[in-house]
């Protein structure tokens, strides 16, 4: 298609082979990859393809064809659209499909030209531009090199002790630096990658696939823990003892497990009665012979981390930045810590300055962001440290402990300093919560806008008689306000004083990125949240 070297290629499609497929495409000619998030708006679409120059674009499905074709006028770059699902007609000279390329591709005599190309392709050649998902302004595109990534498998295939064959469930958008160090790493060991067919379609995918890995983000093990507590509080008096009885026996067995130390005999022999009651039933749902989780992204709670261990199953947290290519630090299968999210990888280095910022330094970190030479001095420090923005502490074993984003840190009225996302965490983990932002920046106390989990709430609703099938008329069912402030004063409980959420909004729907309060990783926007419930958050604050 007239590629030339260094040549921008886009992508906008959900995860799946083809995805790989075309990311490695393109890198082979010499081009360098712009990955896309297929849920992004057509003007956030048409905003990167002009900014990252982009000349051609890869797309799965009609409705991103035709996402494209709506602006690809804004987009002078853009010169080719390659479709990868069904055939394309003649009719527009810049659409082809992917099956139609190929065939022109294997037709033609590039073999020489795809080989020069490759040989003359360096680690320190740009590979992709990963724009960052814009939770504080237009989102960057962060340059990242072959060697960044080369480093970042090599490194992360240390200490992932996985073997040639074993099979992983790709299901994050390939978009999310995260995915694609999974998809990177699948092909540096050798695992067998298997791609989901849809979030909707994970839990049937699991059992089917039955992966030894799975790579999540922390709203995926929220929302299991909340379903798993929502069923083992539901049913008889028995059945809800047998569930407290198994989670405390599981318990013991973490706390052991974690010190290294042995299992006494009999709770050896109650722990396989608890699998058999109880835990067993979530290990079939996620295929039966899982080796652990990877989570990323965001914070996970720590009362989620250690439930799951408790069930037997382990979860390992990860951080790092799409700056970071994507990972600082993991917790190992043989050496981790709940609540913590791990030591250093091997050959990267961690500082905490004096403001507790997290600063960072390896062959990891990107080289900065394309076209924006403004903002690469904000967080490039001298001798090629990097700073993070992230707020951490670190304990003597060397495992790092993150405790907000410098931007988020909360001082009230009072000076007190208090990090959001612990508390919205907390929060979350309720089964009638599914979505939370903490407020109160130089206010005298914390509220929070909080959405309901439609299913368990339904449920509950059902239960008391309560009329509503949707979010906007059960949260607007004073039964159900009521509801979740008790379930809220319940988990203040477990904070100091100053931390407690003293007053909620409760949202008429949940946050979603097609309604712009999260970003395409699940985080959120708390900008769009604050500006949205204004009004009703002053109000929690009149006469106070």
């Amino acid at each position: 298609l007239g590629s030339q070297a260094g040549g921008r290629g886009g992508i906008v499609a959900h995860s799946r082979a083809e995805w790989v497929q075309c990311d490695l495409g393109i890198m082979a000619t010499g081009g360098i990859t712009v990955p896309l998030y297929p849920s992004l708006l057509a003007d956030q679409v048409a905003y990167i393809l002009r900014h990252a120059e982009v000349t051609c674009v890869c797309v799965d499905t009609v409705a991103q064809r035709d996402k494209v074709l709506q602006i690809r006028n804004e987009v002078p770059s853009l010169r080719h659209i390659v479709v990868m699902e069904g055939e394309v007609a003649d009719t527009d000279p810049a659409l082809l499909s992917l099956q139609a390329l190929v065939a022109r591709g294997t037709a033609g005599a590039y073999g020489s030209l795809l080989a020069a190309r490759l040989q003359a392709l360096t680690p320190e050649h740009e590979a992709t531009y990963v724009y960052t998902s814009g939770t504080t302004g237009p989102p960057k595109g962060v340059v990242q090199t072959h060697a960044n990534h080369l480093f970042m498998v090599q490194s992360s295939g240390v200490i992932l002790g996985a073997q040639e064959g074993d099979v992983d469930l790709l299901f994050l958008p390939l978009a999310h630096a995260f995915a694609r160090l999974e998809a990177f790493l699948g092909l540096y060991v050798g695992l067998t990658t298997a791609f989901a067919e849809s979030i909707e379609a994970l839990p049937a995918n699991m059992r089917e696939v039955r992966p030894m890995f799975v790579f999540g983000v922390p709203r995926v093990y929220e929302k299991i823990y909340a379903r798993i507590q929502a069923t083992g509080s539901s049913g008889s008096a028995l059945k809800q003892k047998i569930f407290a009885w198994c989670v405390a026996v599981g318990q013991q067995v973490s706390v052991l497990q974690q010190g290294r130390h042995a299992l006494p005999l009999r709770l050896r022999v109650q722990h396989r009665i608890a699998h058999q009651l109880v835990f067993k039933k979530l290990h079939e749902a996620v295929g039966g012979r899982l080796c652990y989780f990877v989570s990323g992204g965001a914070p996970l709670a720590q009362d989620i981390a250690e439930f799951f261990h408790a069930a037997g199953l382990l979860i390992l947290e990860g951080y790092g930045l799409t700056e970071t290519c994507p990972a600082l630090t993991a917790n190992r299968y043989n050496q981790f810590k709940f609540g913590t999210v791990g030591p250093a990888l091997p050959g990267v280095e961690l500082r905490i300055a004096a403001d507790g910022e997290i600063f960072a330094r390896g062959p990891n970190i990107a080289r900065g962001y394309y076209q924006c030479p403004a903002a690469t001095p904000e967080v490039s420090l001298e001798d090629g440290w990097f700073a993070t923005g992230d707020i951490g502490e670190m304990d003597a074993e060397g495992f790092l402990r993150l405790t907000d984003r410098k931007k988020d840190l909360i001082v009230t009225a009072g000076g007190k300093n208090i990090a959001p996302q612990n508390l919205e965490n907390l929060l979350k983990t309720d089964p009638y919560i599914s979505q939370a932002m903490v407020y109160g920046d130089r206010r005298p106390y914390l509220t929070a806008v909080v959405t309901l989990d439609l299913d368990e709430t339904r449920r509950y609703a059902r239960t008391q008689g309560i009329v509503g099938e949707t979010s906007e008329a059960l949260a607007a069912q004073p039964q159900i306000i009521r509801l979740v402030e008790a379930r809220i004063a319940q988990l203040n409980r477990q904070l100091a004083s100053y931390e407690t959420i003293k007053k909620v909004v409760l949202a008429p729907t949940d946050f979603t990125t097609e309604g712009g309060e999260l970003t395409p990783t699940l985080k959120v926007k708390r900008k769009v949240v604050t500006e949205r419930y204004w009004a009703q958050l002053e109000q929690l604050y009149q006469g106070s």
